[in-house]
């Protein structure tokens, strides 16, 4: 068994311990809301587009 002094004293580590523990845990941050819906077109797929269009368009007039 363990003497009086040493219960303290390991009592005392364990809720140091225990409370320091408890100080150190990260809070997650928050989750962002959503974008909202019907935001334009973006990413590249505008320039794609109007590359095609262009390109379409000298297709068919060297076809001619």
């Amino acid at each position: 068994m363990l003497k009086l002094k040493n219960k303290k004293l390991y009592i005392t580590f364990v809720l140091g311990v225990i409370s320091v523990q408890m100080f150190a845990q990260v809070v997650p941050p928050p989750i962002p809301p959503p974008p909202p819906p019907g935001l334009p077109i973006d990413g590249g797929v505008v320039y794609l587009l109007l590359g095609g269009l262009i390109f379409a368009v000298k297709k068919i007039k060297n076809s001619k």
